[in-house]
């Protein structure tokens, strides 16, 4: 499961949130800390660099937001992040410097590190999208059993209970996801790996992989 560890999946030095994951092994440990650190790190922001809105919410003053866009705080929107129409921000998200959140996307418990895209019709929910991953259309990260039960990070034989009933996708840098893919909870994808379009995704996905489908998996080039 080491390979899944931060230190194997995350650049710290690509997030404004680099503080949040010292100290920690596995990046889903983050997760019930999001909203708290936000707060703390906003008040730490420059206000010549950022905008503060009511309801704890900090904006980069080079972000561009669309005025249709939804943000609940707390949040805090990176440097040159882009906002799109109809984005809909529901609160404990970080959205990291040159990231895109795009058209009827909606965030809840992330952290997204620097040029992430999510750019169409995507559902991030208790998740983390490491440097520069990317979300094809219409791809999202279920975040609640449909039992309801605890999630558990499975890797063949390996498990570790995590105590989350929430939690999404673990994405490392470089991911690619494929249009209309369905990444189920519990789910961690190694660095520069690609999801094939509409794959239904469960349990740990090596690095530097190309995940066709369950059970083919092959290692890249």
């Amino acid at each position: 499961m080491k390979e899944f560890a931060i230190e194997n999946m995350l650049d710290l030095n690509e997030t404004i949130a680099k503080e949040l994951f010292e100290g920690k092994e596995y990046p889903w440990e983050v997760l019930p800390e999001i909203g708290a650190f936000i707060k703390k790190l906003g008040a730490s922001l420059s206000p010549e660099e950022y905008e503060y809105r009511e309801g704890d919410i900090w904006i980069a003053k080079s972000a561009k937001v669309a005025p249709t866009a939804c943000i609940n705080g707390p949040a805090v929107i990176g440097k040159n992040a882009e906002i799109r129409h109809c984005a809909f921000i529901r609160g404990n998200a970080i959205v990291g410097e040159g990231s895109v959140v795009g058209n009827s996307t909606e965030l809840k418990n992330v952290v997204l590190f620097n040029s992430v895209q999510v750019p169409h019709y995507n559902y991030v929910g208790d998740s983390v999208l490491g440097y520069k991953s990317h979300m094809g259309a219409g791809s999202i990260c279920s975040n609640v059993k449909s039992d309801k039960k605890l999630v558990v990070v499975k890797n063949g034989e390996e498990k570790i209970e995590t105590g989350l009933k929430k939690f999404g996708a673990m994405l490392g840098d470089h991911v690619e996801v494929g249009c209309g893919s369905v990444l189920n909870p519990g789910t961690v994808i190694g660095r520069n790996t690609n999801i094939y379009p509409l794959s239904p995704v469960r349990g740990c996905v090596p690095a530097d992989s190309i995940y066709k489908k369950a059970g083919e998996i092959v290692k890249k080039k």
